[in-house]
């Protein structure tokens, strides 16, 4: 099974960060809800930070600002994920070139509608 960390995960079923849950369950990932506040999120355990992982990770998926991006990209690094998205709104130059720089290949792209749905139907 394929796993996926959605760093920015929310309670919130209407954000974008909620339908990616959704979205990567519906797709049959093992989803890591990451959100620093809360506990739970569509019946799932949620880990404070990327760090708390337990396992491997296939997908990481980002629904943050750049700027929280640029302060953990570096724990996402060292999570060796063999993709990175960079949902619209969460990419800058800053965090793709640093991605970059510490081996990652930031995908520029929604990670829902690569899944093959479309948000507005999640």
């Amino acid at each position: 099974m394929k796993t996926v960390a959605v760093i920015g995960a929310s309670l919130d079923r209407t954000k974008f960060g909620n339908k990616s849950v959704r979205a990567h369950l519906k797709a049959g990932y093992r989803v890591f809800p990451v959100h620093p506040r809360e506990t739970e999120i569509e019946g799932l355990p949620v880990y404070k930070s990327i760090r708390d992982v337990p396992e491997p990770l296939d997908r990481v998926t980002l629904y943050i600002p750049p700027g929280a991006g640029l302060q953990i990209i570096e724990d996402i690094a060292k999570k060796n994920p063999k993709e990175l998205f960079l949902n619209p709104g969460t990419e800058s130059p800053e965090l793709i070139e640093r991605a970059k720089a510490l081996g990652l290949d930031p995908l520029r792209a929604c990670s829902i509608v690569d899944l093959g749905y479309h948000a507005a139907d999640i």
